[in-house]
C-alpha cells in the first residue's frame, strides 16, 4: 500500500474512530487520550509526510488528504434521515476535529503539518460552511483546561478584572461538572458550547463596546445565574445557561458564517 492511499484511507479514521472522545477530554485524562489517539495514527502523519516529499504537486496531494476527511464526513451525515440527529453528527465530529485531529496532525510537527492542518480547515468549512473550528495545539488546549467549556463566563470575569480562581468562575466549573454533564442532555449541550462558545467570544472581543456588552451578560445571565445556582435551583439556572448561548449565537456567531 503506498503512501497516498494510507492517507486517503487514513484521514477519514481520524475522525471517526476515536475512543469517548467527550468523556476522556478532561483535566486527568485528555493527556493520557490524546497520546494515545496520536501514537494510534501516527502510521497515517507519517505516511502523508513521505508522500508529501516525494509528490510533485504538494499543494494537491494534501488538499486531497483533507478533502477525503470532510468528503467522509458528509457523506455520514447526510445518510441521517433527521435533522436533529444530523445537527449532533457534526456538532459531535467538530468537537472531534477542534480537540483531536487538529492538536495531532500539528503534534506530528513535520513539513506537512501545519500545511494539513490549514487544508483540513479550508476543506471542512466548504462542506460545512456554519462551523467556525480553529486549529489549536494540543499544549495550547492542555494549558486551557482552568479555562474549558466557561469562555464567556471568563471573558466577563476578566472585563471585571476577576481572576481565574475567583468564586464566580469556581461555582460554574462546579456547576457544569457535577451537574449540567449529568443531565441527559448535558454532553450535547456542553459540546454544542465548545462549539460556539470560542467564536462568539473571539467576535465581541473586536467590538469597541466590549465592555458594555460583557456587563449586559452579566446581568441578564450569569447573575441570575449564581443566585439560581446557590438557592439550589439548577434547572432553572440550566434553562437560563441555554437561553443565553442561544442569544449570543444569534447575535455573535451567526453572523460570521
Amino acid at each position: 500500500m503506498n503512501f497516498y492511499t494510507i492517507g486517503i484511507e487514513g484521514m477519514p479514521k481520524l475522525l471517526q474512530e476515536i475512543d469517548r472522545p467527550l468523556e476522556n477530554f478532561k483535566r486527568n485524562t485528555y493527556e493520557s487520550a490524546f497520546r494515545t489517539f496520536f501514537e494510534h495514527n501516527l502510521v497515517i502523519f507519517e505516511a502523508i509526510e513521505n508522500g508529501y516529499q516525494q509528490v510533485v504537486d504538494k499543494d494537491q496531494f494534501l488538499t486531497n488528504m483533507a478533502a477525503a476527511m470532510a468528503d467522509a464526513a458528509s457523506e455520514e451525515i447526510e445518510q441521517i434521515s433527521r435533522n436533529g440527529r444530523k445537527e449532533k453528527k457534526l456538532m459531535d465530529y467538530n468537537f472531534c476535529l477542534a480537540v483531536y485531529v487538529l492538536p495531532a496532525i500539528l503534534e506530528y510537527k513535520q513539513e506537512s503539518s501545519k500545511i494539513l492542518a490549514d487544508k483540513v480547515l479550508e476543506a471542512w468549512k466548504e462542506k460545512f460552511p456554519k462551523t467556525n473550528i480553529q486549529a489549536s495545539t494540543f499544549e495550547a488546549i492542555q494549558a486551557g483546561f482552568k479555562k474549558k467549556w466557561c469562555y464567556v463566563t471568563t471573558a466577563v470575569c476578566e472585563t471585571f478584572g476577576k481572576p481565574d480562581d475567583c468564586y464566580e468562575l469556581t461555582l460554574f466549573r462546579d456547576y457544569r461538572d457535577t451537574y449540567l454533564a449529568l443531565q441527559e442532555d448535558g454532553e450535547d449541550l456542553i459540546r454544542e458550547y465548545y462549539d460556539l462558545a470560542p467564536t462568539i467570544v473571539k467576535h465581541i472581543n473586536k467590538k469597541e463596546n466590549r465592555k458594555e456588552i460583557y456587563e449586559d451578560i452579566w446581568k441578564e445571565f450569569l447573575n441570575p445565574c449564581i443566585d439560581m445556582i446557590e438557592q439550589g435551583n439548577n434547572a432553572q439556572c440550566k434553562e437560563l445557561y441555554v437561553n443565553m448561548v442561544r442569544d449570543l449565537q444569534e447575535k455573535y456567531f451567526i453572523e460570521l458564517s
